[in-house]
């Protein structure tokens, strides 16, 4: 009676586990040279294990000799030999991930830096157009009360001002902070629409 194909295939898997698994203890004695039967194995498969982390050929070539080389030196680490496909798996896999992690920061850093490249930020007329606005605002906001300026100065500090602190520092009711900004902010707002050069911009 033929046995089923799955246990021909478990009994097969069984028996390469067990082969490998000598091949290991033989390495551990000494006998580098059993390794090489390890490598014939199962070097396939790393390499696609590798690949399939999105790895290049190259990358994963260098990915599965590392592999190799940490085997080598790990040889007595290793619990159980019977494991011994399962721990070249993983540590292809966890070496591909470093890999690929690495490189997908490099392309990070790679567009920022093209990015800085490619914004030179602005040139001579802008940055003279700039500055006229900014004299232009500075003008007129020299035109406001002594009160006014205080007051937008020390809220402009901070992105959202503490106004029992700026009533404390201005001396006013905590109530009265938020109506009076908002007074100096639409004189302020006037003046500007009132000066050509502004509307100019």
């Amino acid at each position: 009676m033929d046995w089923p194909v799955s246990a021909q295939l478990d009994e097969a898997r069984a028996d390469r586990h067990t082969r490998l698994a000598r091949c290991l203890e033989r390495a551990r004695d000494g006998e580098m040279s059993a390794l090489t039967e390890v490598v014939h194995e199962l070097n396939p498969l790393l390499w696609h294990v590798a690949r399939a982390a999105g790895l290049s050929a190259d990358d994963a070539m260098d990915v599965v000799q590392i592999t190799w080389l940490e085997l080598v030196q790990r040889l007595h680490d290793i619990r159980s030999p019977q494991a011994l496909t399962a721990w070249l798996v993983s540590t292809t896999r966890r070496g591909a991930w470093h890999v690929e992690s690495r490189m997908r920061k490099r392309d990070v850093d790679r567009r920022a830096d093209v990015a800085e490249l490619t914004d030179p930020g602005p040139g001579p007329v802008e940055r003279a157009l700039t500055d006229e606005r900014d004299g232009t605002l500075l003008r007129n906001f020299g035109r406001l009360s002594v009160r006014c300026q205080q007051l937008l100065r020390i809220v402009a500090m901070v992105d959202r001002p503490d106004y029992d602190i700026v009533a404390k520092a201005m001396q006013m009711p905590r109530g009265s902070v938020g109506p009076t900004r908002g007074r100096c902010l639409a004189k302020l707002r006037d003046l500007l629409l009132d000066d050509p050069t502004w509307g100019e911009r």
